[in-house]
């Protein structure tokens, strides 16, 4: 087999060894999940609509514009998207209790039973993985990427602002 990360080239600064190693994991992991995204479009449900879904799932009802932010996408290309869950059934507009001419979204029972197949999936694949791993690394795995996780959100909008890109770059990378 060939090791995917020869297929970049090298000459990194060995300084920066460690976080090449990761950042190399984390584009073979992206192109993996890209391969995933593919297959749950041709079963009808696009990867950016699922995120959209699952993210109001979390929030509770809200406005489309709270969506928007919260997966740092533009409230057009958002709308667009809600446009389509709504025709599904996964998602419904109701009145605003706040304000009765705006309207907030919630997800549906279809929704949430699509969320909830969808997850069962994914959590049974991931086990599929670590299947051959002692459960003490599976969790510490489990607790360091957590952690990865965290500081990643917490750091990379600021990095992106710093570097004049933004964090509103038309949804997940």
């Amino acid at each position: 087999m060939v090791d995917p990360g020869r297929c970049f080239g090298t000459g990194i600064d060995p300084e920066h060894e460690l976080a090449d190693r990761v950042g190399m994991a984390m584009v073979r992991m992206n192109k993996m999940h890209a391969q995933v995204a593919h297959q749950m479009a041709k079963q009808g449900m696009d990867k950016s609509a699922f995120v959209l879904l699952a993210t109001l799932s979390g929030l509770g009802e809200c406005r489309s514009s709270a969506l928007a932010e919260a997966v740092l996408s533009d409230p057009s290309t958002v709308s667009r998207q809600v446009a389509g869950l709504v025709k599904d059934g996964l998602v419904e507009r109701r009145a605003d209790p706040a304000d009765g001419r705006a309207s907030v979204l919630a997800v549906t029972e279809a929704g949430r039973e699509l969320i909830f197949k969808r997850r069962r999936q994914r959590n049974e694949a991931i086990e599929q993985v670590f299947a051959d791993w002692p459960d003490e690394d599976f969790k510490g795995f489990a607790d360091l990427f957590e952690r990865f996780v965290q500081d990643y959100e917490r750091t990379i909008p600021a990095i992106l602002t710093e570097r004049g890109t933004g964090t509103r770059a038309g949804g997940e990378d």
